[in-house]
């Protein structure tokens, strides 16, 4: 039944947002949503591994400039489609994630974290100095004119994204309840005890990083399309690697909607501030709340939700 109410929501949401496209002309409000649902995807993929198995990756925009500059490489190439683009970037990403994974997730804690940003220190030196992406210079994207159909090509880049926020989703659901989440969740909780028990640590993990490469991937593949101009610092923004840490403490990182609910709440938070103030007090706004939620919520809304909650059940 849970199943079957959770595929009900998906297709409503699927209807929802073509909808959306339809009884909308300002482009503003597609700019604005794309952006809520890059934090999902990003918050969703960090968790698979920084959330479901506590190894905390500070390289999460060197994995999103991969999708980006996969993106822009095969586009200049061979004028590729935009979906033929996400997966090839995802792919590509996966890859990376399954090679990094493998040479960093021996180690724990803060070494591990330093070894995920070396990572993605290298790959923004190699795009720096890759010329036929624009290099250091940056290069210019330019939306195509077809937009299937679709008034305009950013309300197709808003669908497109909608639809990898809840594959993301999706998939991090079923990660969180299958066996494998078990494993993982057991790995969080003690790598020792699990490995001793027999849970196979090292391949859950390639997994879980492999899976997490995928969709940052995936999310920076239509990312080109969005700001028609990028460059490492674009790509490589730190904004991403913040949110993406952000969001997911925010929501909860143990379950698998916290970082859907923390993506939305401080997604649109950043966008009404970037409306209202500017978009260059964004990275205060992330540090503000997300140094409040650890003082007072380390767990997240969910956990507060939930600890509130068995309080009530034990007071009753």
């Amino acid at each position: 039944m849970k199943l079957d109410r959770f595929w009900l929501g998906v297709a409503i949401i699927i209807v929802a947002g073509f909808v959306f496209t339809k009884s909308f002309d300002n482009e503003f409000y597609f700019f604005t949503t794309y952006v809520v649902l890059q934090g999902v995807i990003i918050a969703v993929a960090w968790n698979m591994l920084g959330g479901f198995t506590g190894y905390v990756n500070f390289g999460s925009a060197g994995f999103f400039a991969v999708g980006v500059y996969t993106s822009v490489a095969l586009h200049k190439a061979f004028g590729l489609p935009l979906p033929v683009l996400v997966l090839a970037s995802g792919i590509i990403s996966a890859l990376l994630g399954l090679a990094a994974g493998y040479l960093t997730l021996r180690l724990k804690g803060i070494y591990f974290a330093i070894a995920t940003l070396a990572v993605a220190l290298m790959l923004e030196t190699v795009a720096s100095n890759w010329e036929y992406v624009g290099g250091a210079a940056g290069t210019y994207v330019l939306q195509p004119k077809e937009s299937s159909i679709f008034d305009n090509y950013t309300e197709l880049l808003f669908m497109l994204m909608l639809l990898i926020a809840i594959a993301a989703t999706a998939v991090s659901r079923y990660l969180s309840s299958s066996r494998l989440g078990q494993g993982l969740s057991a790995i969080r909780d003690d790598e020792l005890a699990a490995e001793c028990a027999g849970v196979p640590t090292l391949k859950l993990k390639l997994i879980s990083a492999t899976t997490m490469g995928f969709f940052m991937g995936a999310a920076g593949a239509p990312f080109p399309f969005f700001i028609a101009f990028v460059d490492p610092l674009s790509a490589f923004a730190l904004l991403i690697t913040v949110n993406s840490i952000a969001m997911p403490m925010i929501g909860g990182t143990a379950v698998w909607y916290g970082p859907v609910i923390g993506a939305l709440i401080l997604g649109a938070v950043q966008e009404v501030t970037t409306v209202t103030i500017s978009s260059e007090i964004n990275l205060l706004v992330v540090g503000v709340v997300l140094v409040l939620f650890i003082t007072l919520a380390p767990k997240g809304l969910v956990g507060l939700v939930h600890d509130y909650m068995a309080k009530r059940r034990a007071d009753g």
